[in-house]
């Protein structure tokens, strides 16, 4: 059973049912290859990963691509770091921090999760700020201990006379968590508040910690100054995230910065469908069936003229932007992925951490790796193929290839096979 109510599932169901019966001849298609063409180089994965992947080039593709996720696991790479290198070859994770903390060029804040994104997109976060303060006084003072709202005043304080503080610098006197997310001792959750709703900002990391400061002291003056109206907020949030798909659902639409309704999503897609802005689309998925989709009315024209993505071999974070959406991953890729690491070993399929395969415009498989980096070995358990991908000695080749690349990055010498590694599709 799909995720959802038997309502909301029952009525997708009917509408799948009814676009694959019923095709408008108005409405344009759009193969399942020029689909993941065009999705792919949105994305940055369509073109060999080159650039200097620092300064500029570096501000320039996370602009390019919106976002990238933060993630502390680091099996082999940080997601951030991950994510940015299999578009980067010459990436380093200190060109990351120099446009953080030194640059200011990017701030950090939530979408669906925790984001690295360009300092010129934080006007656009003060909506999100003005929905988090009623929302989170809502649920967290049914989630957190009491006192936290007390601690506002004494913290903002102690910050604006002695400067950033980490989490392990406040709240020394209070009880400390045990573990879970939900235990934060209350000057943990008054930074969280004051983070989440603009007062505070992070300033940079201490051991993955946030070093929370003044948001004055983080975002240039001329990010903070900007204001935008709703209807302004809501064209920036749809349109910059439908180019940055290529194509979508309202829903989708929605989802990418998670920053507005799926109701005002929808309305922005119909008026743009009626002033000629937007085009209905039909995008056929990796089983032949066909999504309604919205695009720009020359989605069919560029994507049949993008050329095709190299045949390199790129092992990719869980957390990709590519990859964010997991239905939408199955429906264009016909790629079933989901991460296990909440999974019991027991009833795990695959691994712990395991890393989508991408090869040129295809997810060829899935790979379990770890750096293990006191021994100076990237040791990979097992890859498995997809069902009908042949691991002929070419592919093996550049799966070697890529696996290798990957150990430089996670600081290793050499790339460890397990016995009987390569799995059965």
């Amino acid at each position: 059973m799909p995720n959802g109510s038997h309502t909301e599932w029952r009525f997708a169901f009917r509408a799948r049912f009814e676009v694959a019966t019923l095709p408008d001849m108005t409405v344009q298609t759009l193969p399942n290859p020029l689909a993941r063409r065009l999705f792919l180089h949105r994305h940055a994965l369509g073109e060999v990963p080159s650039g200097s992947g620092k300064g500029a080039d570096l501000a320039a593709l996370i602009d390019r691509i919106g976002f990238v996720q933060v993630d502390s696991i680091r099996t082999v790479a940080r997601a951030h770091d991950h994510i940015l290198f299999a578009r980067r070859a010459s990436y380093k994770p200190k060109a990351l921090k120099h446009l953080l903390e030194r640059d200011r060029a990017l701030f950090e804040h939530w979408t669906h999760d925790a984001a690295i994104l360009p300092v010129h997109l934080f006007p656009m976060w003060q909506h999100r700020f003005a929905a988090a303060e009623s929302r989170l006084k809502a649920g967290w003072q049914r989630w957190f201990r009491d006192g936290y709202e007390a601690q506002f005043d004494t913290i903002l304080s102690r910050i604006a006379e002695g400067g950033a503080v980490t989490c392990s610098d406040v709240g020394q006197d209070e009880a400390r968590s045990k573990g879970g997310w939900w235990d934060w001792h209350p000057s943990k959750t008054a930074l969280e508040w004051l983070w989440r709703t603009g007062v505070l900002s992070i300033a940079g990391r201490e051991n993955f910690q946030k070093v929370y400061d003044l948001t004055e002291r983080v975002i240039p003056v001329l990010h903070r100054a900007e204001r935008l109206d709703a209807m302004a907020h809501l064209d920036w949030a749809c349109t910059s995230a439908l180019d940055r798909l290529g194509f979508g659902t309202h829903a989708e639409i929605a989802a990418f910065w998670a920053a507005i309704s799926l109701a005002d999503a929808r309305d922005w897609c119909a008026q743009g469908v009626k002033s000629g802005a937007l085009c209905e689309v039909d995008i056929v998925s990796a089983d032949g069936t066909p999504r309604r989709c919205f695009a720009r009315p020359d989605v069919l024209h560029e994507a049949s003229t993008l050329p095709p993505a190299p045949p390199r071999i790129r092992i990719l974070s869980p957390f990709d932007p590519a990859l964010r959406d997991r239905a939408r991953t199955e429906r264009l890729f016909g790629f079933y992925y989901r991460i296990e690491v909440f999974v019991p070993e027991e009833k795990r399929q695959y691994g712990y951490y395991v890393f989508p395969v991408l090869e040129g415009e295809r997810l060829i498989g899935r790979i379990d790796a770890k750096a293990f980096r006191a021994a100076g070995a990237l040791r990979v358990r097992a890859f498995w193929p997809e069902p009908g991908v042949a691991m002929g000695k070419g592919r093996l080749t550049r799966l070697e290839d890529a696996l290798q690349r990957l150990a430089r990055f996670a600081d290793c010498d050499a790339v460890a096979f397990e016995s009987g590694w390569l799995r059965a599709g």
